[in-house]
């Protein structure tokens, strides 16, 4: 039996994943942060002087993607690179006063999207979702 579009659970994703960026892609405008710079800064937030490596790993992004990225963080004046003394090929990644600062308005942001997405939601079907959605990444994990 062939499926018809809506059928497909990867573009139901696709539609779901493509709501959330614009919505916080709009948030975070005046910021002048994009949605994957945020979660860039989320990590540097919890634990500031994490490497570009390690960034990679989190976000489950290429070194190259996670360079540019940082680059860009850089540029705006949010983060600042340094070379590793022990091992010249990492850089680590730390937040500048304005990457401090702005954590104060972007976190209540952040947290206001959760609670937006997680509403009406019961603690079980969250437990639920995020179980149903690490089993999806483990399939397509497997065939990459």
């Amino acid at each position: 039996m062939k499926l018809s579009w809506n059928d497909y659970i990867s573009i139901k994703l696709h539609k779901t994943d493509l709501k959330l960026t614009s919505y916080m892609k709009a948030q975070l405008e005046p910021f002048n942060l994009a949605p994957e710079q945020s979660l860039i800064m989320l990590l540097l937030w919890e634990e500031d002087g994490l490497t570009q490596y390690q960034l990679a790993k989190h976000l489950n992004k290429d070194k190259t993607n996670i360079a540019r990225m940082c680059a860009n963080l850089e540029r705006k004046g949010f983060i600042y690179r340094v070379n590793c003394k022990d091992d010249r090929r990492s850089i680590k990644l730390f937040l500048t006063p304005l990457g401090k600062q702005s954590k104060e308005r972007i976190i209540p942001i952040t947290e206001k999207f959760n609670d937006i997405v997680c509403e009406n939601l019961t603690s079980d079907e969250i437990n639920q979702l995020e179980h149903l959605l690490t089993k999806i990444n483990d399939n397509v994990e497997k065939y990459s």
